[in-house]
């Protein structure tokens, strides 16, 4: 399976923010899988202490830590989680409901399947994933304060909101502590706090899905810019391409259409979360929950190369590299 490294964003995040103010305070952390880059303008004990809350979000998160809160509950079927662990929990289930399924937090019994979690990667066989199907029902897990139970053989998975989440909660640190300025990047998840310390706003740039290079940027502060794609993680097998993101109806890899999905919103959860639910629904679906839904944006990419932003991004988005021709179909909502 190959991994997409963030180096080539955080390097196209580095060029473009090169000339910011020099007193900035950062730190590297390897934490969910992920390089994640801290970057804080102001107090260094602001950094350090995201850093420990990252660690500590990963060890009551991790689905495959046997001790943390999510593979308890999958091996025992339910019982006490962390306050914030809930709130979690709660904020995605109803994601999963906004979404109609097509974000799913009990799919980990096929993601395992296919080896994404364990690196025994394989095509299961069509009797085991109708299996498997039949204990994906995020309708079915019941949370109530602390307590979470789930059906027999239902297992969970936060890991499609987990770095959403902890963006949110590290942006809320920093500005509790005065941070004016500041850039979380969780391996690709990407939050803003306020602008650029000169007052302009952060440029973010978005990976082109067919190449290493940058199709694009969008220009924000205060906001959450996440991007969701099958080249993120896959592996080849008798020269078909399988991608991590599984499609909680069919059980295998999503192949509705779209290339990457980028949502911006000020809700990290939000933005994380959709972006892999959009992925899974196709390029028409995900325009429908945009046009029904406030509080976000998207870049799409479809299989055929062709991106469309919706209006809240007239002015901020810029294409780049191999897009620079092409047309950038403007998305409304009337």
């Amino acid at each position: 399976m190959r991994r997409a490294s963030s180096a080539l964003l955080c390097l196209a995040l580095l060029l473009i923010l090169a000339g910011c103010a020099p007193q900035a305070r950062t730190a590297t952390v390897f934490a969910m899988d992920t390089v994640m880059e801290l970057t804080a303008y102001g107090d260094k004990a602001c950094v350090d202490e995201a850093v420990s809350l990252i660690h500590a979000l990963e060890a009551r998160l991790s689905v495959t830590a046997a001790d943390s809160d999510i593979a308890r509950v999958n091996s025992s079927g339910g019982g006490e989680i962390d306050p914030e662990t809930a709130a979690l929990l709660k904020r995605a289930l109803e994601l999963c409901k906004l979404t109609g399924g097509a974000l799913d937090v009990t799919v980990y019994p096929l993601v395992r399947a296919w080896g994404f979690t364990t690196g025994a990667y394989r095509v299961p066989g069509d009797d085991e994933i109708g299996a498997l199907l039949e204990k994906v029902d995020y309708a079915a897990v019941r949370v109530e304060e602390t307590a979470v139970s789930l059906p027999a053989g239902a297992m969970l998975d936060l890991g499609a909101v987990a770095k959403g989440w902890t963006g949110d909660e590290i942006a809320a640190l920093w500005r509790e502590a005065g941070v004016k300025s500041g850039l979380i990047n969780l391996g690709g998840n990407v939050q803003t706090v306020g602008g650029k310390p000169d007052g302009s706003d952060w440029v973010v740039g978005i990976r082109d899905p067919f190449s290493e290079d940058v199709m694009g940027a969008v220009s924000v502060r205060d906001l959450a810019v996440v991007t969701s794609g099958g080249y993120q993680r896959y592996f080849e097998q008798d020269g078909v391409r399988w991608c991590h993101i599984i499609d909680p109806v069919t059980g295998r890899p999503a192949d509705k259409g779209l290339a990457s999905v980028t949502v911006i919103g000020p809700e990290g959860v939000l933005c994380d979360g959709l972006s892999t639910a959009l992925y899974v629904m196709g390029p028409e679906a995900a325009v429908r929950l945009w046009r029904e839904n406030a509080g976000f944006d998207l870049v799409l990419v479809t299989a055929g190369g062709e991106v469309t932003v919706t209006e809240g991004l007239e002015g901020r988005f810029t294409p780049m590299g191999a897009y620079t021709d092409k047309e950038i179909k403007v998305m409304r909502r009337g």
